[in-house]
Parts: C-alpha cells; sequence; structure tokens
C-alpha cells in the first residue's frame, strides 16, 4: 500500500522531468540505495536523497531533474577552466538544480542551494544538441551545478552529442560513484575537470564528504582515457597552507600524471563567505612555484586576468606556447604535431585551436 507521500510522486510521474534512475539497489522491502554518488543515501519509501533529486517511489529511485535546465550559456573553454583541451573553442553550457557538497564559498549558490521540482518544462536532449550546433558551439559542457545531479540526462545528450563530431565533459567535484563515471565514459564523456576542496580535514569540514572517492575518480578517469584537469580554490584561512597545497599537488601528480594541468584559483567572497577577503596574490604564487616543486609541469593561476601564470610554457626549454588574457587565448604557438617550436618538446594538448592568433 502507498503511502500518502508516494503516491503523490507517483500521481507526478508524467512529468517530463521525472525518469528512473539507472544506479540503485533495493534494500529489504522498500528501501532504496542511490548509486550514482559516493553519498550512496538509503532512502525509505516516498523519501529523498541528500541532494534533493532522488525519490524512492515504491522501491525504484527516480530524478526529477531530467532536462530540467537551471542555466545555459555558451562559455569560453578557458572558463571552466580547461587550458589543454581544444584551446579557444566554445561549450554550450548547462546546469540544473542542487548539490551534494555543503561548501559555503559556493560561487553558484542561487542554483546549487535551490530545492529542485518536477516539471514539465525540459530540453529534449536532440534539442540540445541541435541547439549546441546552431550556436557554433565545438562542446557541450555540464557545469555551474555539480553535474552528477544531471547523470541520467547526460547519458542520453553524450551519444548523440558525439555523432554529430561535438565533445563532452564535466565539470564537477568528482564524487560521483565509479560505476556512474565508466557509464559516462561510454556514453561518451572525453574529459573531466575536477575540483578539489582542500585537504580530508577541509572537505569533511566545509563539504560534508570525503576526498579518497575524489582522488579515486581522478585517476580512474585517467585509466578510462579522459583528459583531466584540475582546479583548487585557494581560500584565505581555509585551505591555504603551503603544506597542504604541495600535498595536493602531489596526489594530483600520482593519480593522473605530472601533466596534468592544475589551476590554483583566486577565491573571491561568496555565498556564506562574504567576510573572508579574495586570496592575495602572493599566496597564489607561492602557492604554484610549491606545485611545481613537487613535479607537476603544468601549474597555472586562475581568476587573476592578465596574470604571467595564465600562460602556457614549454616545461622543458620555458619557451611561451600559450598566451591567455582571462578566458581569451591571445597567441598560440605549439605546432600541428603538438610539440615546442623551439626544443621539439611534445605538449599534452587535446584537440586543434579554434580561432586563435599564431
Amino acid at each position: 500500500m502507498l503511502n500518502k507521500t508516494t503516491s503523490l510522486l507517483a500521481d507526478n510521474l508524467r512529468k517530463a522531468s521525472v525518469k528512473e534512475t539507472h544506479l540503485f539497489e533495493k534494500i529489504g522491502e522498500s528501501k532504496v540505495r542511490c548509486c550514482t554518488c559516493e553519498r550512496r543515501c538509503l532512502i525509505p519509501d516516498g523519501g529523498k536523497g541528500f541532494c534533493g533529486t532522488k525519490y524512492n517511489i515504491a522501491g525504484k529511485l527516480y530524478t526529477i531533474t531530467y532536462g530540467s535546465i537551471s542555466s545555459i550559456s555558451i562559455n569560453p573553454i578557458e572558463k571552466k577552466p580547461f587550458y589543454h583541451y581544444w584551446p579557444g573553442s566554445k561549450a554550450l553550457t548547462i546546469g540544473t538544480w542542487s548539490c551534494n557538497f555543503t561548501c559555503p564559498w559556493c560561487q553558484n549558490y542561487s542554483i546549487s542551494k535551490k530545492k529542485p521540482k518536477q516539471t514539465d518544462e525540459i530540453i529534449e536532449p536532440k534539442a540540445l544538441v541541435k541547439l549546441a550546433e546552431e550556436e557554433g558551439c565545438q562542446g557541450i559542457s555540464f557545469s555551474f551545478n555539480e553535474p552528477t545531479l544531471f547523470f541520467e540526462y547526460a547519458l542520453d545528450v553524450f551519444p548523440l552529442a558525439k555523432k554529430r563530431g561535438l565533445y563532452c565533459h564535466y565539470v564537477s567535484n568528482g564524487y560521483m560513484s565509479a560505476e556512474a563515471l565508466r557509464l559516462l565514459v561510454e556514453a561518451g564523456m572525453d574529459a573531466i575537470k575536477v575540483d578539489i576542496k582542500g585537504s580530508e580535514q577541509v572537505v569533511k569540514r566545509f563539504c560534508g564528504a570525503f576526498p579518497e572517492p575524489i582522488w579515486r575518480n581522478i585517476g580512474l578517469a585517467k585509466e578510462l582515457g579522459l583528459h583531466v584537469e584540475v582546479v583548487f580554490l585557494l581560500i584565505p584561512n581555509v585551505n591555504d597552507n603551503i603544506d597542504d597545497v604541495k600535498e595536493i599537488a602531489r596526489r594530483v601528480r600520482e593519480s593522473a600524471g605530472e601533466d596534468t594541468p592544475l589551476h590554483i584559483t583566486r577565491f573571491y567572497p561568496a555565498y556564506k563567505m562574504l567576510n573572508t577577503p579574495p586570496t592575495p596574490i602572493s599566496t597564489l604564487e607561492a602557492a604554484v612555484e610549491e606545485a611545481r616543486k613537487v613535479g607537476l609541469n603544468f601549474v597555472y593561476i586562475g581568476n587573476v586576468a592578465g596574470h604571467e601564470y595564465e600562460n602556457t610554457h614549454c616545461p622543458t626549454c620555458k619557451t611561451l606556447l600559450i598566451e591567455r588574457y582571462g578566458f581569451t587565448v591571445t597567441r598560440y604557438f605549439i605546432t600541428p604535431s603538438k610539440k615546442c617550436p623551439n626544443c621539439g618538446e611534445s605538449i599534452p594538448i587535446v584537440g586543434e585551436p579554434h580561432k586563435v592568433i599564431r
């Protein structure tokens, strides 16, 4: 017999944004365990998971955000940021609602902290891919809020996009389950940018999560052939300890390799941290230098337009290879065979530059 909440949800299954999920386990007679992210919420009949996007309806798990887009725009790939992936290209970028983290510094809190709801107002996968083509985009990006909450939609969008020659990627906190990551790759995802929030203590305290699944997924993504870049938002008095910076850099190198781009990004006051000042540029510069000493070949400063550390240099001879200003590639010198024009060192760049000056 259905309880009142379950009955109400069941009556709304016709809503376009409601769809049965791919990853869940039945526990006992009526409970289900969501297996999309590493929270692995145990959800009673009529209940919902931590993120508020997954509901147990009569022993089956449904998402209520399929195709429900909160935000959509055309973004330069450098904004994600991806610096070694289709330089100068544009991605049709979408997000939905809510999040599986509790970060008090969230830049997109207006959607990540908003409760999702069932709706008929969705964009069908074919329509989204068509829109990307019509707008002259080279790819599709799932971003803004945590895209793992858009998992079912991505599984339908990515194969269609790949058939049309579009790249597909996630801008993520990296907390999806390994099963979810594998399915995304099978569907056509070819890159992921992962935000590392800090040490184990920082991730537990501020994000309500555990860092080890994130590091596992960075390594797994690399094993599965994805292009991987990592962002570390450096926040004063939260995660700007230099020993933590060195540890993050070491884990990036060990998980994904010395050529993995690491973006050490400037914090600006937002959400519940309006009284925390922006990260001093000197702190960012020191962090970059320490990360390089650990053995990473490509370490960048983010959110400081025009800074020298936005640019890509050859790790061997230090020749300028890509010059950037903010989200714009202003000059590009890497050869068509993806080598340094001065010393011939191979440079790990995915894709060809799009409309940039040589």
